[in-house]
């Protein structure tokens, strides 16, 4: 499909309201379903996206301007509907769904300017992504599209006979080992990626996707809808999570209702509640607010930061969020939210400092063949000054 040069531009409301993850990525890289909705939309309109973004993260995220832009709200999925009304638009022109701008077609590159352009309404439903929620609740519909987006056209690879097949959903890319294990995808797809492995007894419920390099431990319990990113190991109990990639919980120990980022270790015999014991709605912590706020839902578990990690047999509240790089240890039940960059536990806590910190990312990091360099830590130094007056007090 032929459209102008494909910019993915953060809302800032939605930004701010996606809060902690886009401390450290645009919205665009958000992994919802099998893939982040910059993949999505790359493999819906056969173009290369760049983004439009927060300066801080510019140059590891570069803009690529061209003489005509299609401005498309990365808070947004796409779907084959839309795809075909983005297409139709002309220059000075925007899509719209109520007060959202869905897309623009545009010579100049700022949202300001832009603000102006002629308005066509958008009739149909849309998916957005407007809180951390929704990353784990409309998981259900992000990896139905995407699965059959990723696998039209394609065959499988052979399922081995050792295991227990229900329903026939079910994509496992090459290179991908499957045995011994209960597939039952009469709920929902099951997708395998490339390289992934999943070990002997294993019980997995679709809609769920396994993306590639990724590792399913011995025995481990997935319920769907559930998203294990690339470069994970993950055992234990899982239920409607999502896992951007890099990331372990490699251990026995519930996780639920959840969004964990990139570059996070949860430790053995960890475990987070997610549901109240009196039923009622969870509240989470809303960082453009700096206060709770009704999710409106029942089940509601953690939420994770990028290079955040806990300690073994750590328990977390119903609906706690920690935020960039914080280190969670210790008994009892720490506070609903931690602070990026914070150390310590139900006991207290202090800041981790920068130095530090960094120090742990690049020793993590050196173990799967990659690097923090120095575009990183400028990311890692900004996201330290932001956070600062959400932390109760500096480390010495």
């Amino acid at each position: 499909m032929k459209l102008p040069n494909l910019i993915l531009f953060d809302d800032a409301i939605i930004r701010g309201n996606l809060l902690p993850f886009t401390f450290s990525r645009p919205v665009a890289d958000t992994r919802i379903g099998i893939l982040t909705i910059r993949e999505k939309w790359e493999h819906a309109t056969e173009n290369t996206a760049s983004v439009l973004t927060e300066n801080y993260l510019s140059k590891k995220y570069p803009l690529k301007k061209a003489a005509t832009n299609l401005l498309v709200n990365a808070s947004v999925l796409p779907d084959e509907n839309l795809i075909k009304e983005i297409a139709a638009l002309k220059v000075g022109e925007s899509l719209v769904k109520e007060d959202v701008v869905i897309a623009t077609v545009s010579k100049e590159v700022s949202l300001e300017k832009i603000a102006s352009n002629k308005k066509k309404e958008y009739r149909n439903a849309i998916v957005q992504i407007k809180h951390p929620w929704d990353i784990f609740s409309k998981n259900e519909i992000a990896i139905t599209a995407d699965f059959n987006a990723i696998i039209k056209g394609r065959k499988s690879q052979k399922i081995d006979s050792t295991n227990h097949v229900l329903g026939k959903n079910i994509f496992i890319e090459k290179g991908a080992k499957v045995s011994c294990s209960v597939l039952n995808a009469t709920a929902g797809a099951i997708y395998i990626g490339k390289d992934a492995e999943v070990m002997e007894g294993s019980l997995i419920r679709g809609p769920f996707a396994l993306c590639e390099h990724s590792t399913l431990k011995l025995g481990s319990k997935i319920y769907g809808a559930t998203t294990i990113g690339p470069h994970c190991k993950v055992g234990g109990e899982v239920n409607n999570s999502v896992i951007f990639g890099y990331s372990n919980k490699a251990h026995d120990g519930f996780l639920g209702n959840s969004v964990i980022g990139e570059w996070c270790n949860i430790g053995a015999d960890s475990n987070n509640s997610n549901l109240k014991n009196n039923y009622a709605n969870v509240k989470l912590w809303h960082y453009p607010k700096v206060n709770f706020v009704d999710t409106g839902l029942q089940f509601c578990g953690l939420f994770m930061g990028d290079h955040s990690r806990c300690g073994i047999n750590t328990m977390f509240n119903t609906g706690t969020v920690a935020g960039f790089s914080a280190n969670i240890f210790g008994a009892g039940f720490p506070r609903n939210f931690i602070p990026s960059f914070s150390w310590g536990g139900a006991h207290g806590f202090s800041t981790y400092s920068l130095q530090k910190a960094m120090e742990t990312a690049e020793r993590v990091m050196q173990r799967r063949g990659l690097k923090l360099d120095a575009t990183e830590k400028e990311i890692w130094k900004s996201i330290f000054e932001e956070t600062e007056k959400y932390r109760i007090r500096n480390a010495d």
